[in-house]
C-alpha cells in the first residue's frame, strides 16, 4: 500500500512572530497582494503597512465575509491587476481559505497568517467553499500546501477565548476521524491513505488538548502567552491541520457540513459545529463509554457545545434533522470513511442521542460550563 502525507513548506510560530512576516515573505516574492479580514485590517493595518513597505510594492484588500466562488473571482482579478507575485492571507479561516484559492487560481505562492487559532485551515492544501449565504458548497483541493504559515501567538492570545475554544472543537475531532480512516484504509486529502506519522500527529493533537486545553483558555482569558497556550495554538493550527489532511476526515466534518444547511447554525463557529459532529460520531461508531465520557467532560470544561440548543437548534424538528443527515450522507462525503455503511436514519439517531446526553449532563451538574 502506498501512503502519502503533505505539509506546509515553512511554519513559524511564537509571541511577536508578526514582526518576521516581511522577512519571511521576501523568500516568496516582492510584489505582495494581501487578502485580509475586516477585524485584522482594523487591528493590524498600520503594522502591516510598516512591515510590507520594507518588502516592495503591496496592496491590501479587505475580504468580504464568505469564501465563495464569487469572492475568489473578485480578488483574483484585483490581484492580477496589481501584478502581484505573492499572495498573503491574514485573518480567520474563511479569509485564509480565500487567499489560498486566489493564489491557486493565479499560480502564485501564498503566505498564511492566522490571527485566530479557531480552525485547522491555515496549513492545509484545501479551501472550503461556501455559498454567498454561508452554506457549505464544496471542498477545493489544492495542488500544494501554503508556502508559509506564520502564527503570532501573542495576537491569538488577545482574541476572545471563544475562537480558541472553537479551534479546539475542530482539533478534537482530528484523531477520531483519522482512526476511522485508518480502520477503512480510506483516502486522505491526497487520494491515498495516510502514513503512521499522520495518525501519530493526530493523537498528539488530542493528548495536548486534553492535558492543556483548559489551561490555554485561562491564559487566553488574560490575554497572555504561556507554554500551554502556545502548545494548544500549535495543536489547533499545525497538528490538527496535518492530522486531518494526511490522516483523513470522517463523520464529524460531514455532520458539520449537514448542519450548515440550517440557517439557525450560521452564527456558530466551524469548530463548534464540528464538536457536536464529533459527539454524534462517537455515538454513531459505538466508542467505549469511557471515551465518550472523556470527550463530553472536555467539551463542558472549555465550553464547547454538547446540545442542539448550543448550536442554535433548540426545538429542532425531525424534518430539519433529516435534512442535516441527508446532506451528511451525500455521495462523496467523508462520512463514508466510517468502518461500516452509514445511512441518514443512523445519523439522525446519533445526533439525537448526542444531544440527549449533553442535556442529561447539564441537568446533573448545571454549574459546569457547556
Amino acid at each position: 500500500m502506498i501512503s502519502t502525507a503533505i505539509f506546509p513548506s515553512r511554519y513559524v510560530q511564537g509571541d511577536g512572530a508578526l514582526e518576521l512576516l516581511g522577512t519571511e515573505v521576501q523568500r516568496l516574492g516582492s510584489s505582495v497582494y494581501v487578502v485580509i479580514d475586516g477585524f485584522a485590517h482594523s487591528a493590524f493595518g498600520a503594522d502591516l503597512t510598516r512591515i510590507f513597505s520594507k518588502v516592495g510594492p503591496f496592496q491590501i484588500e479587505p475580504f468580504q465575509a464568505e469564501c465563495s466562488d464569487e469572492e475568489i473571482e473578485r480578488l483574483s482579478k484585483l490581484a492580477q491587476a496589481a501584478t502581484a507575485d505573492v499572495i498573503v492571507g491574514i485573518g480567520g479561516g474563511k479569509a485564509l481559505d480565500t487567499a489560498k484559492a486566489v493564489a491557486h487560481h493565479l499560480r502564485l505562492p501564498v503566505a498564511i497568517v492566522p490571527t485566530l487559532a479557531s480552525t485547522d485551515a491555515p496549513c492545509s492544501a484545501l479551501s472550503v467553499v461556501y455559498t454567498p449565504e454561508g452554506a457549505f458548497k464544496r471542498y477545493l483541493v489544492l495542488p500544494k500546501n501554503p508556502d508559509l504559515v506564520l502564527v503570532d501567538s501573542g495576537i491569538v492570545a488577545k482574541a476572545p477565548v471563544r475562537y480558541l475554544v472553537s479551534g479546539m472543537g475542530d482539533a478534537l475531532a482530528t484523531w477520531f476521524e483519522a482512526e476511522d480512516c485508518r480502520a477503512t484504509r480510506a483516502a486522505n486529502m491526497t487520494g491515498r491513505p495516510g502514513p503512521m506519522t499522520s495518525h501519530g500527529l493526530a493523537r498528539l493533537c488530542f493528548d495536548c488538548l486534553i492535558e492543556q486545553g483548559a489551561m490555554a483558555c485561562t491564559a487566553c482569558g488574560e490575554g497572555v502567552v504561556v507554554p500551554a497556550l502556545d502548545n494548544v495554538v500549535e495543536a489547533n493550527t499545525l497538528l490538527s491541520g496535518l492530522g486531518f489532511e494526511s490522516g483523513g476526515l470522517a463523520a464529524a466534518h460531514a455532520i458539520h457540513n449537514g448542519l450548515t444547511t440550517l440557517d439557525e447554525t450560521h452564527h456558530y463557529y466551524h469548530g463548534e459545529k464540528v464538536a457536536f459532529g464529533l459527539l454524534s460520531q462517537l455515538w454513531l461508531t459505538g466508542r467505549p463509554r469511557a471515551v465518550i465520557d472523556q470527550v463530553y467532560s472536555f467539551c463542558r470544561s472549555v465550553g464547547l457545545p454538547t446540545t442542539f440548543g448550543q448550536i442554535g437548534l433548540a426545538g429542532v424538528s425531525g424534518t430539519q434533522l433529516e435534512q442535516v443527515a441527508e446532506r451528511a450522507c451525500a455521495a462523496g462525503e467523508t462520512i463514508h470513511n466510517t468502518p461500516f455503511a452509514v445511512t441518514p436514519p443512523m445519523v439522525v439517531a446519533a445526533m439525537k442521542v448526542a444531544d440527549a446526553e449533553g442535556r442529561r449532563l447539564a441537568a446533573a451538574s448545571p454549574d459546569r460550563l457547556g
